[in-house]
This record gives C-alpha cells, structure tokens and sequence, in this order.
C-alpha cells in the first residue's frame, strides 16, 4: 500500500521538503524572462539534475543561475554549448569557482518571472492534483504574464 501511494505521488509531482508537501517549478528564461522551459519536480528533488533537461535543445550565450544548480557538469554542459556559466558557487564547493557578480545581478529577471506566477494563486498554492494540470496553469499564468 505504501508503494502505491510513492507512485502516486510521483506522478503528482508531490514530495516533503522542509515546509511540508511541495511541488518544484524549474524555469529557463531568457533574457526578458519569457519562459523557454518549464519542469515540475516533487519538493525532495535537487535542483542540479534537472539542468541538462532545462538546457536541452537550447544555445544559451550566459547561464545564470544560484548555487543550488552550481557542479563541474552544469558548467561543462553550459561551455559544450559555446556559452557562459555564471552559477554562484556553493558554500561547500571545495575547489572555488569564481562568479562574474556584475553579470550575476541579472539573475534577478528569472526571480521577477516567479514572483509574477506566483502571484496567481492557483500557482502559490498548487489546488490541481495532476501535475500536467498544474504545469499546463503555470504556463497559462507565465505567457500571460509576458504579454502585459
């Protein structure tokens, strides 16, 4: 029974995580925040794995993103593609990597888009029980968003 239940929450996209049961949104933006991507992953999931898929199919010039995304292989997925990783380091990294901190202030395009979203509540508070439900409505909220 507690196997169902797992499964079940897989397909939801369902997972605990420090403030109870949450869904991941991960974003790629481009330079005006418009979204390119969207995934969702259940609360428990890291961040870093879902990179590659983020970045799949895209040339991006400059990747900006926080420390939660920041390993050897984001970096090398990022200059494969003939661009600029621009990732803060993580506190715990042990060999340093430096961060263009002038080029980083523009992350803040990818943190307007998700206040915007979240400003619908159906996004902030996530009432579909289907993921695809749920993912279709962020897409809604964000495309309309970019067009005010």
């Amino acid at each position: 029974m507690v196997k169902k239940k797992e499964e079940a929450d897989q397909r939801r996209c369902l997972g605990r995580s420090r403030g109870g049961w949450t869904t991941k949104i991960h974003a790629a933006v481009n330079g005006h925040g418009q979204p390119l991507r969207l995934l969702l992953t259940p609360g428990q999931k890291g961040d870093a794995p879902q990179a590659p898929t983020l970045l799949e199919g895209l040339l991006p010039r400059h990747v900006l993103a926080d420390a939660a995304y920041d390993s050897n292989k984001i970096r090398d997925l990022v200059h494969q593609a003939n661009g600029q990783a621009c990732i803060r380091p993580n506190p715990t990294r042990k060999t340093k990597v430096t961060c263009d901190v002038e080029r980083y202030k523009h992350r803040n395009v990818i943190e307007r888009f998700f206040g915007a979203i979240k400003k619908w509540r159906r996004v902030a508070t996530r009432y579909d029980k289907k993921a695809e439900n749920f993912l279709g409505f962020v897409w809604i909220a964000a495309i309309i968003v970019n067009l005010k």
